[in-house]
């Protein structure tokens, strides 16, 4: 190998370093020509792979490819079964319910029970929650059977409506299938057996704030 006097610039020129390479050597052997070798030609299917050379002059925006995963949130320490929930958004806002399980989507599954506080079985999103410090007993109601899919069915049903029905005056609400009444009824029964007077009546009130209040000092 040459050494060099610098970073690209070599001691020796160019004819000593075609002696030195013995590239003369190869020339002569080859009737005084170097040896040509035939490019492989690739594959049509390589061939459309390729990316080409040429790019537009403006930066031309390339999605990028992003990988989905979904997975089922997890759950809160403070959030367990029986656990007394405050909701902070929704139609039920400040409403203190119940909780009774997590669904496979990650939401969780709560009830008021309706009959104390007019909140039925519903879905919610536990970064809309403040977990409290009291918790009953809820070993006696069975929620296995109250999944994504039950209550996916139940919003396709009451969305689904056609245009005219849609602009037409609504003289009466389109009551509930018996099933959900009768699963509710349930619930209910089972829930309110466990739950003393003091707790009916916190679950029954409102949660609020007042003046002078200071949530952040506030121990739930």
């Amino acid at each position: 190998m040459a050494k060099e006097i610098a970073a690209g610039i070599v001691r020796e020129g160019r004819s000593k370093s075609y002696h030195r390479r013995g590239l003369w050597a190869i020339k002569k052997k080859n009737g005084g020509k170097f040896p040509v070798h035939a490019k492989k030609e690739a594959a049509p299917a390589e061939a459309a792979k390729k990316e080409s050379k040429f790019y537009p002059a403006e930066d031309a925006s390339k999605p990028l490819a992003r990988r989905v995963i979904r997975r089922a949130a997890r759950l809160r320490p403070s959030i367990t079964p029986g656990t007394v929930l405050i909701l902070l958004a929704g139609r039920f806002k400040g409403k203190r319910v119940v909780f009774l399980g997590q669904l496979p989507s990650g939401l969780l599954l709560i009830t008021g029970p309706f009959k104390l506080n007019g909140v039925p079985l519903r879905r919610v999103n536990q970064a809309y929650v403040i977990a409290t410090s009291t918790k009953v007993d809820v070993a006696d109601v069975d929620a296995a059977k109250y999944d994504d899919a039950y209550f996916k069915s139940a919003e396709k049903k009451a969305a689904k409506q056609s245009e005219e029905g849609f602009f037409a005056e609504q003289t009466e609400k389109t009551p509930l299938p018996a099933e959900y009444v009768a699963n509710q009824k349930a619930v209910d029964a089972a829930l309110l057996g466990k739950l003393s007077d003091d707790v009916k009546g916190y679950l029954a009130t409102r949660f609020t704030l007042r003046s002078g209040d200071r949530p952040h000092l506030m121990k739930f």
